[in-house]
């Protein structure tokens, strides 16, 4: 069954291999083992049950507790030819019966369900005239009172596959569970701790960084201008903070969704379409209110406020970068975020659990702190192997200049004491650059010694500047009706010149991936598709697929099924578009090359091993065939067969010029190349007869006439 669900894989999905623990989890449930498989967000989980619902007769339920996230695979599932459907609270009575009725004739591989499902006995009577060989548990996690999202609803699962005729293999699957949690499912589940794949909690893609100290708002909005064509996550911890960044960067003419629990379903349905179908680029959500979408092209997520624990900022972090392209994900740190998840949390949970919750709230601040790897960090909290620095999170790479800041240090702290430690950083930003504020004058600290001492800055400057000092812990606040600042014991330290203050240069930002003409073309024509077909542009094909057209620039049908990503199904709705766009491409763009490691990968099983193609090729070019006469006995086009001879003369094989550039075009090129040089292939390409190909200009230059012709010297 092994060799089905890899051809099933290949044929439906277009990839040629399994990724790192698929297989075993696969091949566990297939011997009918209840199985647990805990994989970081893009690891391809959902591949674990995918695969055997097609190898295994009958119909695999998927538990899911996230409604978009049905929709989203449900969508892909389609598109690669896959039958499958979902039932949850956005449909419609009517649409849930017809949706059993069809389920009932057999017509799906795959029905995506809602938890609270289980809690209707009606409906599980229905599912128990159904063949159903697997149950999939998604977010496995939600079962467990220890884990960061308990779904009591979660608790009726066991009792449900108990109650199913065929006792089906249960699947559950996570991305962020601690030993502790793992412990609780597999005794929930009733699965043999032993059945455990784990594929390490490490994403090798993503970078973290922690931004301490900074204005948040201008950090955003220089972010989002370097990198506006990218799509991205921001998080914020709540409805008013998602709100007010929304409005600020709508103003700003940035194109950005909002999506938190106090919208109405309309609004939120319509914003969350907004951003997956790329008419918006950026997300802004709230911790609480979860995103479960599959969007793969999301290139960064941003926590504009703390999160309030590790479990949710892995989850939600972990949503940039599922193709596996690099991608970044950035905290931006204030010590005030701690005080604003502490009310949340003493206000949403049973009293029991809030101990829990602060202590796992503290471990999320010892993170923003550590001077340490953050990746390390992270996979230590979910009780994996301790790594070596990852050598890509902000700790890893800090090359910023340390500057003494002590002497503005003691600035501020001094006149935070002079204005008695009862007002915000705000009037004390004023005080310090001398603002002429009337309140200013009311209070009489226009008197003060400390007035006007920082005068040269900006009361920007100087706000930013207190917000490092209270990430430094040298100022506190006090949150009462208004937020106040306060000197710390290590802060009065520094005032009496026991300890020094050092800062670093402010976090500079970055532009995620450099520009691709080719990808954004690719990208564009996706969106188009995307739309004539109803779905998310990324259900098409990922931004990886699209990445991997860019180095394999396939010109037909064998090299476009080679391409990461592109199943025999893809290929009959969309190759011909992308083959004709790149081909397009190609001929205004002489310079670009083939990625000659991967143009020629196999396309699908019984195809010939990487980098082969072009030795049949030259077996035929050895035979006296023109490229012509080669390209239609392989029905290849010309320019592969061309590729192909420049490949072997590359290796040191000899190749015959003739039988590429016939001997009579030979003069032209000359003449051509001794006008325009060597150096670009288009000028010469306009100088010559449109029957003169790129690539045998390209042979004519890479092989050189033979010695008899009089060759001039090159």
């Amino acid at each position: 069954m092994l060799q089905q669900a890899r051809q099933l894989l290949q044929s439906y999905f277009g990839y040629s291999a399994f990724r790192s623990g698929q297989e075993q989890a696969i091949s566990q449930v297939l011997e009918g083992e209840n199985t647990i498989c805990v994989m970081p967000t893009g690891g391809g989980k959902s591949i674990c049950y995918q695969i055997p619902a097609l190898v295994l007769p009958g119909m695999t339920v998927v538990i899911s507790p996230l409604i978009s996230l049905m929709k989203d695979q449900v969508d892909t599932l389609l598109e690669a030819g896959v039958p499958a459907a979902y039932i949850n609270s956005s449909l419609s009575a009517v649409e849930v019966r017809e949706t059993m009725e069809a389920a009932r004739q057999g017509e799906y591989k795959l029905l995506y369900i809602a938890p609270e499902r289980l809690e209707s006995s009606a409906f599980i009577e229905e599912l128990k005239e159904m063949p159903i060989p697997l149950v999939a548990v998604d977010e496995a996690h939600c079962i467990s009172q220890w884990g960061h999202d308990f779904r009591p609803s979660y608790r009726q699962i066991q009792r449900f596959t108990e109650n199913l005729p065929q006792h089906p293999v249960v699947l559950a699957l996570t991305a962020t569970a601690t030993p502790k949690v793992r412990e609780d499912i597999c005794r929930l589940l009733k699965i043999d701790e032993s059945n455990t794949v784990i594929t390490g909690f490490e994403r090798e893609n993503l970078s973290f960084s922690v931004v301490q100290g900074q204005d948040r708002f201008a950090f955003i909005k220089e972010y989002l201008a370097k990198n506006g064509k990218e799509a991205g996550i921001i998080y914020a911890a709540t409805r008013k903070a998602v709100d007010q960044l929304y409005d600020k960067l709508k103003r700003s003419n940035m194109a950005v969704s909002r999506y938190h629990a106090g919208m109405s379903d309309e609004e939120r349905a319509s914003e969350q379409e907004r951003f997956l179908t790329d008419q918006s680029a950026v997300m802004i959500a709230t911790n609480a209110f979860g995103m479960g979408i599959d969007k793969s092209n999301i290139r960064y997520v941003v926590h504009y406020q703390l999160p309030k624990n590790m479990e949710s900022y892995y989850q939600e972090a972990g949503r940039a970068g599922r193709d596996g392209l690099a991608s970044e994900c950035i905290l931006l740190y204030s010590p005030q975020d701690v005080q604003t998840q502490r009310f949340l949390i003493d206000q949403s949970l049973e009293r029991e659990r809030i101990p829990r919750e602060l202590e796992k709230l503290q471990l999320m601040i010892d993170y923003c702190h550590t001077e340490s790897c953050l990746q390390s960090y992270i996979i230590k909290y979910f009780g994996d192997e301790a790594l070596e620095p990852c050598g890509r999170c902000s700790n890893c790479t800090d090359s910023r200049a340390v500057v003494d800041v002590t002497k503005e240090a003691q600035m501020v702290l001094s006149c935070v004491i002079r204005m008695g430690q009862r007002y915000g950083k705000s009037i004390t930003a004023q005080v310090l650059t001398g603002s002429k504020n009337k309140k200013i004058a009311e209070f009489d600290f226009h008197t003060l010694s400390t007035y006007g001492i920082m005068k040269e800055k900006s009361a920007k400057d100087v706000t930013n500047f207190i917000d490092f000092l209270i990430s430094q812990e040298l100022i506190g606040v006090g949150h009462g009706t208004y937020p106040t600042i306060f000197v710390t014991s290590k802060g009065k330290e520094v005032l009496l010149g026991e300890q020094q203050v050092a800062r670093k240069e402010a976090v500079q930002t970055k532009q995620i991936a450099a520009d691709d003409p080719l990808f954004e073309e690719l990208r564009s024509l996706r969106k188009t598709l995307a739309d004539e077909a109803g779905v998310p542009p990324f259900v098409i094909f990922s931004d990886r697929t699209l990445k991997d057209m860019c180095l394999r620039l396939p010109q037909t049908e064998e090299e476009f099924l080679a391409v990461s990503g592109v199943g025999r199904n893809k290929f009959e709705k969309y190759g011909t578009a992308f083959i004709e766009t790149i081909a397009a491409f190609c001929e205004e763009h002489p310079e670009r090359e083939r990625d000659s490691m991967t143009v020629l990968a196999p396309a699908v099983p019984k195809k010939k091993v990487l980098g082969q193609s072009h030795l049949e090729t030259y077996e035929l070019h050895q035979q006296q065939l023109t490229t012509f006469e080669i390209a239609e006995k392989r029905e290849l086009a010309v320019s592969t067969i061309e590729n192909h001879l420049l490949q072997c003369a590359e290796e040191g094989k000899d190749i015959e010029l003739s039988l590429i550039v016939p001997e009579s075009d030979w003069p032209l090129l000359e003449e051509a190349i001794e006008e325009e040089g060597r150096e670009q292939l288009k000028p010469i390409k306009e100088r010559v007869p449109e029957k003169i190909t790129y690539g045998m200009i390209k042979a004519f230059l890479t092989i050189g006439l033979p010695e008899n012709a009089g060759a001039k010297e090159k």
